[in-house]
């Protein structure tokens, strides 16, 4: 880093110094420093071998005194910045802090990530983290034991309890997006090793006999094996990642993850008796906070306004509009032939829902301002700068290259890396600013490497709030569109940010390679997972054509 001007290292150790409150607290920002974060600070830096005065620990003392700045109050991190420059050896404070921001990415940030006991051997082992390419350069081969993604659908996304799928059971919403992924590459579903269908809200055994069923919808033979996983709002990215993590490790090799949720069909409300323990744990208490709550957390804390949120909204939602009417989402939308009820008269009509219904193609900062929030009297969280509820379903494909390669497949995508960190669940909706750095070092690279993210607009605060910290440039941020305008079918999310991102890096081809699909989750975790943009995909990808599928259940029918 030599020749680095005197602001670009202050800018770095800033950096630096954030990461270390990222490892202390779990929480990337200055603003909720504790009194020991201290120690940490000079324990971590004492292992490069520099000596410090006793100045240091004073001046980080100063600077973290509780009373001087309580919970809540932003503290700028520039005294520390030139503090760690002016600590750095003077024969070559570049590579000195370089190396140091470096160093404690490795050993500090994923520390939290790591199992027990794990000493210098283990250091590459991170819980929770399933890696589809060994940590290797910045730019992959390809392998044939790499996990590729063949084909990726979703159903279009509807407003709860009004839209299109209003009257739709969750397994009919599934079977056409299951089936699709397999019809549209010529796969017998017989071969398939296993399904994975992330979903929240419903009974765990009552959405895995629906989703079952819908296997069964699909016309998938009974040797096929279905389970359900639910990480809260990552769960759809959960099961895409657990397929890939099976087939890595040789237990199949080839399956489906997915995702679906009805939340017309199963409340968000948390049924069931409240542990007292918690009166005396804050955490575990925090873990019961309305989401929108935490939202407001994220937007006192970190300075996220009201105009900032409905701004972040308003391009979601023009996004959104733009992607649609130019058909960009018409390649991995699944139409699906349902009916819906008549409240008032009861009569059923059938309909085929090929259209997200939540987009305002007229959305106004103005109208958008009118808006009264939600969660607090006197709060910034509004129904316009929020995800939408909707409902939704969708799913991917995978299995290894050679596989793919063998039968003349279409590799739409390459499964790189996952990561799922813990927050503080007071503030859940900074998950993403964790989790993504995570996911992108264990795949070997930086965020400069990225050309594409897809992270779930849970609440504006939340995404702002990110999308800064991580100084992510806003033209590679979900370019179609998020879930402030789209929607955000809790279990479905992870599965369908993969489908769009999956599309939207084979429409830009070679000029795009590697993308990113992000989420924060609820009671203080963020996932991330990076996905290449497959090689071969230009020529294979959409052979077979999908149109129209009518998957019924009893019920609806």
């Amino acid at each position: 880093m030599e020749g680095v001007p005197p602001d670009k290292i202050h800018k770095i150790a800033e950096r630096t110094i954030q990461v270390f409150l990222v490892a202390e607290r779990r929480i990337p920002d200055l603003s909720l420093i504790r009194g020991n974060s201290t120690k940490l600070i000079e324990t971590s830096i004492r292992s490069s071998g520099t000596a410090y005065t006793a100045s240091r620990k004073a001046t980080t003392t100063s600077i973290t005194d509780r009373k001087r700045n309580p919970p809540g109050v932003p503290i700028r991190p520039l005294h520390l910045a030139f503090y760690l420059h002016n600590q750095a050896p003077s024969s070559s404070p570049h590579q000195w802090i370089g190396s140091a921001s470096s160093r404690v990415f490795d050993e500090v940030i994923l520390d939290h990530l790591r199992p027990e006991g794990a000493g210098a051997q283990g250091r590459r082992v991170a819980a929770s983290v399933c890696m589809a390419q060994e940590l290797q350069s910045r730019r992959f081969e390809d392998h044939d034991d790499d996990i590729v993604i063949v084909s990726a659908y979703r159903t279009a996304l509807t407003k709860a309890r009004r839209g299109g799928f209003k009257d739709t059971p969750a397994e009919d919403m599934l079977a056409p997006v299951l089936k699709a992924v397999v019809e549209s590459v010529g796969i017998n579903p017989a071969e398939l090793g296993d399904i994975v269908v992330g979903s929240v809200l419903a009974p765990g055994s009552q959405r895995a006999t629906e989703c079952r069923m819908a296997s069964f919808f699909a016309g998938f033979p009974e040797t096929v094996p279905l389970r359900t996983v639910n990480r809260q709002c990552s769960s759809g990215l959960q099961a895409i990642a657990d397929v890939a993590a099976s087939i890595k490790a040789g237990f199949y090799d080839v399956g489906i993850g997915a995702g679906v949720e009805s939340m017309t069909r199963d409340a968000m409300a948390f049924d069931g008796q409240v542990n007292p323990k918690v009166e005396s744990c804050q955490s575990a208490a925090d873990c019961m906070l309305p989401m929108g709550i935490t939202s407001e957390n994220v937007a006192a804390r970190f300075q996220v306004t009201r105009e900032d949120q409905d701004r972040a909204a308003l391009v979601s939602h023009q996004r959104a509009a733009a992607a649609t009417a130019e058909g960009r989402f018409k390649d991995e939308i699944i139409p699906v032939q349902t009916k819906i009820v008549d409240p008032k008269t009861g009569e059923e009509k059938p309909v085929v829902i090929a259209v997200d219904d939540g987009i305002r193609p007229n959305a106004s900062l103005g109208d958008l301002a009118k808006l009264k929030p939600v969660f607090k009297k006197d709060g910034t969280t509004t129904a316009g700068n929020s995800s939408q509820v909707t409902d939704g379903a969708a799913a991917a494909l995978l299995m290894k290259r050679g596989m793919a390669v063998k039968r003349g497949l279409p590799i739409l995508g390459v499964f790189r890396s996952f990561a799922a960190v813990g927050v503080d669940p007071a503030i859940m909706g900074v998950g993403p600013a964790v989790a993504i750095p995570a996911a992108v070092k264990q795949a070997g690279l930086e965020l400069s490497d990225i050309d594409l993210f897809e992270i779930n607009e849970a609440f504006g605060s939340q995404f702002v709030y990110c999308s800064r910290l991580l100084d992510l440039d806003m033209e590679k941020v979900n370019v179609n569109g998020g879930a402030m305008a789209i929607g955000h079918p809790l279990g479905c999310t992870g599965a369908r940010a993969t489908a769009t991102l999956l599309h939207e890096m084979k429409r830009r081809g070679k000029d795009c390679r590697y993308g990113v699909v992000s989420m924060c989750i609820g009671t203080g975790m963020g996932a991330a997972a990076v996905f290449e943009r497959g090689s071969s995909v230009d020529q294979y990808s959409n052979s077979r054509p999908i149109s129209e599928h009518n998957f019924l259940s009893r019920d609806a029918k």
